[in-house]
């Protein structure tokens, strides 16, 4: 025998039973249950009281609470074809079809009461079967019926059959209904009633009104506008915003102070406030959860990403199916969450809407008001560590997308942040995970993590181990987060780390991708850094070319680029700098010196001698580099003159070079010999 906790419904059925006076009560849910001898057919008598009383049936209607009228009433603004819907309602049984979440029961009630200073509207179940159901002969102005579950149980005669007591009792039923592809025509065939399509309220009205609620006083209503700023309308509210959410952003408006506030102040504000409400109800669904957490971190980016992400959450705690994040696609994806939960129903449930990305035919999915996110985010590592191991492992395996990367960077730097380091004790396996995005996101979360005063010891301790560690994942990660664009290291400090890196490199192929991630540190910083940075660079790569192995190579390698991104700025540091200049000749020669970066720095080379040959008169800073290497007399700087000697005539540098190598034969004999 098992026991089973009463549904409101059943509740409701053995209360009226019992009041009723039924000799007999049963109540079994999913069972059958025979109390006697039955001779024939099965069936269950229940005898009624000898008064011949109609039995009770339980109350499935009740009035609308005068305070929930109230609210629904005060600051109302008419939807597109609020007029029209009022004329429709004459029929006595209307159907009002719209989006939840958009304000339809608002509408609905407004619609009822419009007119009468103090309605009587009364809210019936959606679950009565209204092809038995009947109005009250008096007393009451309007009946609203949300969410019957099949409206196409009801045929035209059950409407007659409502009208006629309808419009004897002055009163009028609204059936409210979810909207659906095809549901409004669909019903207005089937039934032969009128269906009101219910559209949102434009936001902006909505929050105007609540808003002029809120501060009677002209200037101070005035004041607040202005304070809000140009972006108003673009960032508090979206056109797609729904209105209680409007509402709450006037009422917000209002709260932060006399003297107003701008949107970057409301923004955060809004979104602390939701924050907490979201995660504490998606707890309670890890659907929702994982859509919530998936949309915190990718929020802004294709719809399908969200999608993906949240599903493989879901596999990763055993809520969803498993797949490999070689094996991802995104058809696949959608198959997976195919009949699961529909994304427009859990975007609703998050605050969240799917919009069209300009110019192209991609959807992106977001908050109403981006800030939620990161605000969702703090609130999770804040008051739900357990959360917290879990969602290492789920960013370890984010796309391989640029942006995706980024994303889940950020997210884990933030953890670490917000704990004070102590989730830096995940990194390591995240970093390890085999699939390649994992050391980009472990680099992000340490190069964030050295800037935060409490994480920082932590993060340091990281970079320092594993800076000498066996595992080249490892050591690749620091050399991104060495990154200018990745971290907030000085520039000494991943000069430091990358030369460490270089000390630990070898020949063996896993250590390639550290040699390649170091060369594109080194490029990184220079490339965005400012003419003290560059200098501080290129200062490293001379002692580096100096000296033997792994680090000169890496010089010669790094060089070549460097200096093609940006020719004005060498010029420039020639003739300024004796340094700069004489490091740049060591460089350049060095480069040529090497066969694997030979090319790359003859086609700097020149790149630089077309300029000059394009300019109204000759390049000093040029002219001073090649004179500083024909006196260096490298046999990397030799080849590249005789290549342009013996070049097709259309070669830059022609003239210049001819000059260069009359200049190199005179000194090669004025040499002694023996």
């Amino acid at each position: 025998m098992t026991s089973e906790v009463l549904r409101d419904d059943q509740l409701d059925s053995l209360v009226a039973a019992l009041a009723a006076g039924r000799d007999t009560v049963v109540l079994a849910p999913n069972g059958t249950v025979n109390t006697g001898v039955v001779t024939g057919d099965q069936r269950q008598i229940v005898s009624a009281p000898a008064d011949g009383g109609t039995p009770a049936a339980p109350m499935r209607q009740g009035p609308v609470r005068a305070k929930d009228l109230k609210a629904a009433r005060r600051c109302f603004v008419p939807p597109p074809g609020f007029e029209d819907a009022l004329a429709a309602l004459d029929a006595g049984v209307s159907v009002l079809v719209g989006a939840p979440g958009t304000g339809r029961e608002t509408h609905a009630l407004n619609l009822l009461a419009h007119g009468r200073e103090e309605p009587a509207l009364v809210q019936v179940d959606g679950a009565v079967d209204l092809t038995r159901w009947a109005p009250r002969p008096r007393g009451v102005h309007g009946y609203l019926v949300m969410e019957p579950p099949d409206p196409f149980a009801l045929r035209p005669w059950d409407l007659s059959r409502l009208e006629t007591p309808l419009a004897e009792a002055g009163a009028r039923l609204l059936i409210v209904l979810a909207d659906a592809p095809g549901l409004a025509t669909a019903l207005e065939d089937h039934l032969g009633a009128p269906v009101l399509r219910h559209l949102p309220p434009d936001p902006r009205k909505v929050f105007a009104a609540h808003l002029a609620d809120l501060c009677l006083d002209e200037d101070r209503y005035s004041c607040l506008l202005r304070s809000l700023g140009p972006d108003l309308f673009d960032e508090l509210l979206p056109v797609e915003l729904p209105p209680r959410s409007a509402a709450q952003a006037a009422e917000a408006v209002a709260r932060l102070g006399t003297g107003g506030a701008s949107c970057a102040e409301v923004l955060p504000a809004l979104a602390r406030a939701e924050a907490p409400e979201l995660v504490g109800r998606a707890r309670e669904d890890p659907v929702l959860l994982a859509h919530l957490l998936s949309l915190s971190v990718y929020g802004g980016l294709d719809h399908g990403v969200v999608m993906e992400r949240a599903v493989d959450l879901l596999a990763l705690v055993g809520a969803g199916p498993e797949q490999e994040p070689t094996t991802r696609s995104p058809r696949r994806r959608q198959a997976a969450t195919a009949g699961r939960r529909p994304m427009p129903e859990i975007l609703r449930a998050l605050g969240a809407r799917r919009t069209r990305r300009a110019g192209t035919d991609a959807d992106t999915v977001s908050f109403f008001w981006p800030a939620v996110g990161d605000a969702v985010w703090a609130v999770v590592c804040r008051d739900h560590p357990d959360l917290l191991p879990l969602l290492h492992p789920w960013l370890a395996g984010t796309g391989d997308e640029p942006d995706q990367i980024e994303r889940a960077g950020q997210a884990v730097a933030a953890m670490a942040v917000a704990t004070g380091g102590r989730t830096l004790e995940f990194l390591r396996p995240l970093a390890l995970t085999q699939w390649p995005p994992a050391v980009e996101v472990a680099a992000r979360c340490l190069g964030a993590a050295v800037g935060d005063l409490a994480a920082a010891a932590k993060a340091n301790d990281l970079l320092d181990r594993w800076s000498a560690a066996p595992e080249a994942a490892l050591r690749t990660a620091v050399a991104y987060a060495c990154r200018s664009d990745r971290g907030r290291f000085t520039d000494g400090h991943a000069l430091r780390l990358l030369h460490r890196l270089m000390e630990t490199l070898s020949d063996d192929t896993d250590d390639l991708a550290v040699t390649a991630a170091v060369a594109e540190a080194l490029v990184q910083r220079f490339a965005a850094g400012d003419s003290r940075t560059r200098g501080t660079v290129l200062g490293r790569l001379r002692d580096w070319a100096g000296s033997d192995g792994v680090p000169a190579r890496l010089a010669a390698l790094t060089f070549p680029t460097m200096a093609g991104k940006d020719l004005a700025w060498c010029r420039g540091r020639i003739l300024a700098d004796t340094g700069t200049a004489s490091g740049m000749v060591q460089l350049t020669g060095h480069s040529l010196d090497e066969s694997t970066t030979y090319p790359s720095m003859r086609d700097v080379l020149l790149t630089w001698c077309r300029e000059a040959d394009g300019a109204s008169g000759p390049d000093p800073a040029l002219e001073q580099l090649l004179t500083g290497l024909v006196a260096a007399r490298q046999p990397g700087f030799l080849r590249w003159l005789l290549a342009v000697e013996r070049g097709p005539d259309a070669m830059p540098g022609k003239e210049l070079v001819s000059r260069l190598l009359t200049a190199w034969r005179s000194k090669a004999s004025a040499t002694p010999t023996d």
